[in-house]
């Protein structure tokens, strides 16, 4: 797949123990960002955060905590990120979900 030089970035900011179903939501959104073609994702496991509610998620360890911050990274054409947001909306009942337009400096799949 190629990739314009002018692309959108979607960001997905949820909890680590999210889940839809018996599943955690940041496999499920992945798969589907995977079965639409789109072009990558990637998935980040936060140290520290904290949402809506301003409660601490941390992973210190005489902190623990159950529900570390988790950011999943989704990058492609706007049409196709457009496409993708009505079912991602549907997937997503608690965190934040961001779009920006970014430059895509480089895609490529080869070895050196």
């Amino acid at each position: 797949m190629e990739l314009p030089s002018e692309a959108e970035l979607l960001r997905i900011f949820i909890g680590e123990t999210t889940k839809l179903g018996q599943r955690p939501l940041y496999e499920l959104i992945v798969e589907e960002a995977r079965k639409r073609g789109l072009a990558g994702a990637t998935v980040t496991r936060g140290i520290m955060g904290f949402g809506k509610n301003s409660r601490i998620h941390t992973a210190k360890i005489l902190r623990l905590s159950e529900d570390l911050p988790v950011v999943i990274e989704i990058v492609d054409r706007p049409e196709r990120i457009a496409a993708f947001l009505p079912d991602l909306n549907a997937m997503v009942g608690k965190g934040m979900v961001t779009l920006e337009k970014i430059r895509v400096i480089s895609y490529r799949n080869q070895e050196k």
